[in-house]
C-alpha cells in the first residue's frame, strides 16, 4: 500500500461534504435544470450515440438497457482490456438490438487506454462498467469530455478515489452534464416509495437501522499457461482489493446505500466493526474477506448496523430494517416494502425493471433538458462502504475527518497499468496490526 499527497478536499469534515461538492439532494438525485443538450449534444437527427467501457457482465446488461431507453440510441464504441470480453458482449447485444448497433470496427477499442479512444470516439454517452478501480479516472475523463455518464458502483475503492470522484461530480454540475449512477435500488418503484415515506417522518425520528447482505460465494477464473500475473488478477479482480475494494465496497455497498438513504444521505461520526475471512483461506482468493460487521453512529445517536458474509451453504438474507420513535419499516430486498407505526403501509404500486429505469431516466433527462447528478450520493455511499471496510480491516473506531482525510491509495497510477506491469498485492489485513493510513 502507497500514500499519496492529500489533494486539496481533504481537508475538511463532514459538514462540509455538501459544500465541497457544491450540490443539493432533490428526492434521491441532484436534479439541476439545465439547457437542452447544452454539452455533450447529440449528433445529427437527435441520435445519441453511446460508448460502453468495461465489456463484462454488467456492462452487457448497460448497453442493452440503453439501446432500450429509446429508438434513437445507437451503440458506436466499445472498450475492454480483453478481446474476448467485446467480442462475446457484442454478440449478446446483437441479439437483443442488432438495429441499433452501428459499431465499426475501428471502434472497437482494447487496452488499458481503451476508455480514452472510447470516449474521443465522437460518442454522446459513456457507460462506465469496468473494475471499480478504474472508475475516478474513467469519471474525470468522461466529464472533462463533456460526456453523459452512466456510472456503476462503487465508485471508487479508496478515499483518494472518491475525492476524484467528488470534484468530478462537481465539474458535471458546472457543465450541465448528467451522471447516473449503478446504485439502482434508488430507481426502484417500490424502494422509492418507501424511502420516500420515511424520508418524510412517517416512522417519526430514526433510531437505528440495521442491514443484512448475506449470500454465498462469487466466480473464479483458473490461470491459463499463457497469463502474465496482471492477467491473472485482472481476470480475477474482485478477490483483490486494490481492483474491488473488498466484497463490502463492490457487493454488500447496495445495503450501505440504503442505510444512508433512509438516513437522508447524512454521514456518521465514526464507525467500529470487524471482519475477516474463514472460508476464503486459499491464496486463490487474494486478499479480500468474506464477512464484515460494522457499527456506524450518527450525531444524533442514531446507529447503522451492517452486517455482510459471502459464505458458501449459509442462510441467504438482504434485508433492511428501520426503527424509529412512531414507527418501523421493513425490506427484504423483492419481496416486502412495509411500514407499521401510527399507519401501516405495504406497498402495493407499479414493480419496474429499475436497471432499465436509469437508463429510461438518464436519457429522457439529456432529451429534455434536465440534469440528474448523482454523484453526491453514489460518492457518499461508497466512502461508507470503505470506511466501514477500514473499520473491519483495522479493529479500530474511526472517525469521520480520519476516514475522509484517508492517504491509503489501494492500487497503481492508471497510467502504470500494463501487461507486464506486476503490483505487490498487499497482505491480509490483521485488525489489532494493520493501521490506518
Amino acid at each position: 500500500m502507497k500514500s499519496i499527497k492529500k489533494n486539496e478536499e481533504a481537508n475538511s469534515g463532514r459538514r462540509d461534504f455538501l459544500k465541497k461538492s457544491g450540490m443539493a439532494i432533490v428526492g434521491g438525485s441532484l436534479v439541476y435544470p439545465s439547457p437542452i443538450f447544452a454539452t455533450g449534444s447529440p449528433s445529427v437527427d437527435n441520435v445519441l450515440k453511446v460508448g460502453l467501457i468495461g465489456c463484462g457482465g454488467r456492462g452487457t446488461g448497460a448497453a442493452s438497457q440503453a439501446l432500450m431507453a429509446d429508438p434513437n440510441v445507437i451503440l458506436t464504441a466499445m472498450g475492454d482490456i480483453f478481446e474476448d470480453r467485446l467480442e462475446s458482449s457484442l454478440m449478446e447485444l446483437n441479439k437483443i438490438k442488432p438495429e441499433q448497433i452501428k459499431l465499426e470496427a475501428a471502434n472497437k477499442f482494447i487496452g488499458f487506454d481503451a476508455y480514452k479512444k472510447v470516449i474521443d470516439s465522437g460518442v454522446d454517452i459513456v457507460l462506465l462498467t469496468t473494475p471499480p478501480a478504474f472508475r475516478p479516472d474513467h469519471l474525470i475523463a468522461a466529464i472533462e469530455a463533456g460526456k453523459h455518464v452512466f456510472c456503476e458502483k462503487p465508485v471508487a475503492v479508496d478515499m483518494p478515489g472518491v475525492r476524484k470522484v467528488i470534484a468530478a461530480a462537481k465539474e458535471a454540475k458546472n457543465k450541465n452534464l448528467n451522471i447516473v449512477s449503478g446504485f439502482c435500488f434508488r430507481y426502484d418503484n417500490a424502494k422509492r416509495a418507501l424511502f420516500g415515506k420515511v424520508l418524510n417522518g412517517d416512522v417519526g425520528e430514526i433510531r437505528s437501522i440495521s442491514t443484512f447482505r448475506y449470500g454465498w460465494g462469487a466466480w473464479y477464473k483458473e490461470r491459463q499457461p499463457d497469463w502474465t500475473d496482471m492477467t491473472y488478477k485482472m481476470r480475477n479482480w474482485y478477490y483483490y482489493n486494490w481492483l474491488s475494494g473488498d466484497f463490502n465496497v463492490e457487493q454488500a455497498i447496495h445495503s450501505i446505500d440504503m442505510m444512508s438513504w433512509a438516513m437522508g444521505d447524512v454521514m456518521p461520526i465514526k464507525a467500529i466493526g470487524s471482519g475477516g475471512r474463514q472460508e476464503r483461506t486459499d491464496k486463490k482468493y487474494g486478499n479480500i474477506y468474506d464477512h464484515f460487521a460494522v457499527e456506524f453512529e450518527y450525531e444524533n445517536g442514531a446507529k447503522g448496523y451492517h452486517f455482510t458474509r459471502q459464505q458458501n451453504d449459509t442462510a441467504r438474507r438482504n434485508s433492511v430494517d428501520i426503527f424509529g420513535s412512531d414507527g418501523n419499516a421493513m425490506i427484504q430486498v423483492g419481496r416486502q416494502y412495509e411500514l407499521k407505526g401510527k399507519e401501516n403501509w405495504n406497498y402495493r404500486g407499479e414493480k419496474n425493471n429499475m436497471y432499465q429505469t436509469q437508463h429510461d431516466e438518464l436519457v429522457a433527462a439529456i432529451r429534455n433538458g434536465k440534469s440528474i447528478n448523482d454523484g453526491e450520493f453514489m460518492a457518499k455511499s461508497t466512502m461508507l462502504a470503505i470506511w466501514g471496510r477500514m473499520a473491519g480491516y483495522t479493529g479500530q473506531e474511526i472517525t469521520y475527518d480520519q476516514a475522509f482525510n484517508s492517504t491509503e491509495s489501494l492500487g497503481p497510477e492508471i497510467d502504470q497499468y500494463a501487461w507486464d506491469f506486476e503490483w505487490p498485492t498487499p497482505p491480509i489485513a490483521i485488525p489489532g496490526k494493520t493501521e490506518l493510513i
